[in-house]
């Protein structure tokens, strides 16, 4: 294949912003495609809170972006992704990306990526640099495929095929019909068939249903999400588009995710050699308050508190689990304030047996990450998720629901069989997550040997972006074709 021009155009980058999943995939993959010989960019808002890693660079021509009644102005700024060669540029607007938050609870948050996506196909040409294909993340992105069909058609950039990444499909985008005026797109646009969704605006499904071609993070949420009670609504689009729709598991930054050598551990450790992770389940039980005792089944716990992530089903359990097994639980995360109360008040009810940090901590939850020796995901829906993957590569075991990523990436272990990276349960509700949590006990201290293995087999799976870039250069290429008529060698 020839050399491809490919802009990513996301609302989070690791690790200069970051709220979810998103971000990492957008701080790895354009790095994973640039050593397979492409050119590749990215662009992203520049938000008050964002950290400025590395060198950074101001532009000195002001930004015209083409919005609202009257031109507004922007600035950008240009650095690299840490460790490559990937340029990254930032687009800074006070009004619209001033402010702490990345998503925005105010009315005016589909206005501020709307301006995002006029302000980074004005920086591409301004630039000079026209990319053969934009890779669209998530909703935030969703009206830029809409722009260059319509008012951008008949310029050197409209002729850029678009992907759209789904990450999440619950999270739309839905904004006043303005909006369409706003963004200073055609009035028609405002229809069935493109931007409106039951007298909204929906941003998600403009770009839907104006994006080349569509991926997910997962081949399971691909199809999940096509049926009535995955689809959130959007089913029927799905469907309609699905002969251009492929999910493509997520991979993670392989070298950042390394318990043998990463920084935030008190103790590095590998599959050849892990005794390392006793001294990290150590750190782990003192940081947390758990009663210090290298025996015991510690269970991890490293989400957001909502109901999409399934942490009320073990807020449920978590007292019979922890008074009827011999168990202690490392807990980490926010959101839901009953969750978190719950968890809390578990706390304070077990002392060394459970204990809950609420809020974020990244050195703490690689420390979970490590030190744990089991991990709980019981998702109700998870478009891929990258946490059982870390886990997997840190030598804990996930327990996790089948649903989307989660069933893609763990193999279900069963008794007396050589296979199986993890522990599987299909029922979203806290008597399955109970008995999920009981058989991986089970297996940890009846199975000691064949538990082993189980964690041996999930370091040893390859879970690296190297896997996953060539299908997105695939998907780049059926893009281009598709948009172009134009075979590509």
């Amino acid at each position: 294949m020839r050399r491809l021009k490919v802009l990513f155009v996301s609302p989070e980058v690791e690790p200069f912003v970051k709220v979810g999943g998103l971000a990492d995939m957008v701080g790895a993959l354009p790095k994973e495609i640039a050593t397979l010989g492409h050119d590749v960019r990215v662009m992203c808002p520049l938000y008050s809170t964002t950290k400025r890693v590395g060198e950074w660079r101001a532009r000195e021509e002001a930004l015209g972006v083409d919005v609202g009644p009257e031109a507004r102005w922007a600035r950008s700024w240009e650095t690299v992704l840490p460790g490559s060669a990937v340029p990254a540029y930032f687009i800074e607007h006070d009004w619209y990306f001033g402010r702490p938050e990345v998503y925005s609870e105010s009315d005016d948050n589909a206005f501020r990526f709307a301006f995002f996506c006029r302000a980074t196909l004005a920086l591409c040409e301004q630039l000079g640099w026209i990319p053969d294909v934009i890779h669209c993340h998530d909703w935030t992105t969703g009206l830029l495929p809409v722009m260059l069909n319509t008012t951008l058609k008949d310029t050197p950039l409209g002729r850029a095929a678009t992907v759209f990444t789904i990450h999440n499909l619950e999270h739309q985008g839905l904004a006043h019909r303005s909006i369409v005026e706003f963004s200073r797109l055609p009035a028609a646009e405002y229809r069935a068939t493109s931007i409106e969704s039951h007298g909204q605006a929906n941003l998600m499904k403009a770009g839907l249903y104006h994006a080349s071609k569509i991926t997910t993070v997962s081949p399971s949420y691909a199809r999940e999400i096509r049926t009535r009670d995955g689809g959130c609504g959007l089913d029927g689009v799905l469907q309609f588009r699905a002969a251009d729709l492929i999910g493509i598991l997520n991979g993670i930054d392989a070298q950042a995710w390394n318990p043998e050598a990463d920084a935030a551990l008190p103790a590095k450790f590998s599959a050849a050699d892990l005794s390392g992770k006793a001294s990290c389940k150590a750190a782990l039980q003192m940081r947390l308050g758990l009663t210090p005792d290298p025996h015991i089944a510690v269970f991890g716990v490293v989400a957001r508190l909502v109901h999409q992530k399934g942490l009320d089903l073990l807020a449920e359990s978590l007292g019979h689990v922890v008074e009827r097994m011999h168990v202690q639980f490392a807990i980490l995360g926010s959101g839901d304030e009953k969750v978190e109360n719950a968890f809390r008040w578990t706390a304070e009810k077990y002392p060394g047996r459970v204990g809950a940090h609420i809020g974020f901590d990244g050195r703490l939850a690689r420390l979970i990450q490590a030190g744990s020796d089991l991990f709980v995901m019981p998702s109700r829906a998870e478009p891929c998720g990258l946490t059982q993957m870390y886990a997997m590569r840190y030598g804990t075991p996930p327990i996790v629901r089948a649903t989307g990523g989660l069933v893609d990436t763990v193999e279900n272990y069963e008794e007396g069989k050589d296979r199986g990276t993890g522990f599987v349960f299909r029922e979203a509700n806290s008597a399955a997550l109970y008995q999920a949590i009981g058989r991986a006990c089970a297996t940890y201290y009846d199975r000691p040997q064949e538990f082993r293995a189980v964690q041996l087999r999930g370091m040893q799976r390859d879970f690296s972006w190297a896997g996953s870039a060539p299908q997105y250069l695939e998907c780049y290429r059926w893009a281009i074709e598709s948009r172009t008529g134009t075979v590509l060698d």
